[in-house]
Formats: C-alpha cells, sequence, structure tokens
C-alpha cells in the first residue's frame, strides 16, 4: 500500500456563505467520512485547515510574505490516506464530502529523513 496526500485547492472563503443548517450538515459529513476512513484504515491523518498566512523561502534563501499564488491555486487543507494506486486514492477523494475547490492527489515518494 501507498501513502498519498490530498491537497485542498480553492479557498472556502471565496464560496457561497452557508447556513449554519447548512454548516452543521457540513460538519456531520466530513465527521462521518473521517469515521469511514479510520475504522476502515485507509485515512492515515485527517488534516486540518490551513490559515492563509505563510511565508516562502527563496531560491536565493530571503523569506517574504506568502502565499503569492493565485487564489483558486491556494492550498487551503490536507489529508492523508493509505491506497493500492493512485487510481485507488483518487475513488477515496470522489468518496469526501464538497470541498468547495479541487482535491489533487499525489502519491508520497516514501523517503523518509532520519
Amino acid at each position: 500500500m501507498a501513502k498519498f496526500m490530498f491537497l485542498f485547492r480553492g479557498s472556502c472563503e471565496n464560496g457561497p456563505q452557508k447556513s449554519p443548517e447548512e454548516m452543521q450538515q457540513m460538519m456531520q459529513a466530513w465527521g462521518a467520512w473521517i469515521e469511514e476512513g479510520t475504522q476502515a484504515g485507509w485515512l492515515l491523518d485527517a488534516g486540518d485547515g490551513l490559515k492563509s498566512e505563510s511565508k516562502v523561502l527563496q531560491p536565493d534563501f530571503t523569506i517574504t510574505d506568502g502565499p503569492y499564488a493565485e487564489s483558486k491555486e491556494m492550498v487551503g487543507g490536507y489529508c492523508m490516506v493509505e491506497a493500492a494506486d493512485l487510481t485507488a486514492a483518487a475513488e477515496i477523494a470522489k468518496s469526501m464530502p464538497d470541498t468547495g475547490g479541487a482535491i489533487e492527489v499525489r502519491e508520497l515518494s516514501g523517503h523518509s529523513m532520519g
């Protein structure tokens, strides 16, 4: 089995505003998805949302405020799963509740430091 990272692209802040009832339904759907993945063993890390403020290390080793990517490309969160291959990981991604943006599915290289 290989490990995959799901990168949630796009900004929830720019999407349509949800009612409190819609927010509750969304949170319940996410909770159910996390529970399903945990019980089945394919969800390794449910991740979390990411704040928009960051620092960027440039190739010349200067540090700047960021991110500078267009908002449609902004990474807003992540999670990690285990699956047989990229196709199986993409199928798991399809089972997720609506994220309001794109989900990039990438296999981890398997290299570790230390």
